[in-house]
């Protein structure tokens, strides 16, 4: 991002219930109020996969007040960029914003211990947006 506001991250999957809700706490966790952080699902879950939360909390992060939202055409707009995980093309398409697509397990259905292993992955990746996301030292 060029420009001095802070950049603004959408994490979208199905049902809003694992890999989009981890990916936010995520990025939420590490980057502090360095971004703005957004999640939503294409078909929401009722609820916050447990398992999900389990993996979460075993890191540090509590998920337990989280509830998965609806995807809405104005939380892509207000979006710089548009991190999809599974999600297809549920996704409106704007000009202007940067979309990136995660080829992720999709925790739904698992239990903990496979939950890890995509938490881990997910972790990782957010290291790496909050470097490019950070604005260009001049």
């Amino acid at each position: 991002m060029t420009d001095a506001r802070k950049p603004s991250v959408l994490f979208v999957c199905v049902h809003n219930a694992g890999r989009s809700q981890m990916a936010a706490a995520f990025l939420t966790h590490l980057g502090g109020d360095q971004v703005e952080v957004r999640s939503a699902g294409s078909a929401p879950a009722d609820t916050v996969n447990p398992a999900v939360v389990e993996a979460m909390a075993e890191v540090g992060i509590d998920l337990t007040a989280q509830t998965p939202k609806i995807l809405t055409t104005e939380a892509v707009q207000a979006s710089d960029v548009v991190i999809t995980m599974g999600c297809g093309d549920a996704c409106p398409i704007f000009p202007g914003k940067q979309y990136l697509d995660w080829k992720l397990d999709d925790p739904a259905g698992q239990g903990v211990d496979a939950v890890r292993p995509i938490r881990d992955e997910i972790e990782r990746r957010i290291h790496g947006l909050l470097i490019a996301l950070r604005p260009a030292r001049t």
